[in-house]
Parts: C-alpha cells; sequence; structure tokens
C-alpha cells in the first residue's frame, strides 16, 4: 500500500513598499498545512501548489525574506497571482 506524502504549506507576503522581497509568513505541516490551505481557501486567498518550492521554503523561520535563488521562481508566481487578483477584481464590478 503506498504511503501517502505529508502535506506542506508555505505562506508569503510581499509589499513592494516595503519589503525588499517576499517573506515568509507562515509554515506547516501535516494538520498545520491542511488548516493553512483551509483558512486561505476560505478568505479567497490564490494558492499556487509547487512541492519543491514548498521543500526549498519549509527550511526557513517565519519572517525570514526568501533567498535571492528563489526570486524568480517567486516572481512568476506572483505575477501569476496579480494576474488573478485583477481578473476577479474586474469580475466582481457591476
Amino acid at each position: 500500500m503506498k504511503r501517502e506524502k505529508m502535506k506542506q504549506a508555505v505562506a508569503l507576503e510581499y509589499d513592494v513598499e516595503k519589503d525588499q522581497a517576499p517573506k515568509i509568513t507562515a509554515t506547516g505541516q501535516g494538520i498545520a498545512a491542511e488548516n493553512m490551505l483551509k483558512v486561505a481557501e476560505e478568505s479567497e486567498v490564490p494558492i499556487h501548489f509547487d512541492e519543491r518550492l514548498v521543500k526549498e521554503l519549509i527550511q526557513f523561520k517565519v519572517g525570514t525574506e526568501i533567498p535571492p535563488e528563489l526570486y524568480e521562481i517567486v516572481s512568476q508566481i506572483l505575477i501569476f497571482i496579480e494576474g488573478i487578483d485583477e481578473k476577479l477584481s474586474k469580475a466582481k464590478v457591476f
């Protein structure tokens, strides 16, 4: 029987005006990761699934800026999420 992998999750925050790089705001494994994902879904926070990136980011402490070697991949995700936010904003305008 195949054993299911333990879920892992990392939350990032980035304020263009005050941050040099995105910061890790939460990390979780197992039930904590499931709860993070549930709260994000309920709050309509965009979720991006990338197992390899999570494995890299989960090593860092909460409050830590992401390392420069991950800037490119995280920036691509943030651009993608920004596009989703713009589409949702336009769709909600009546």
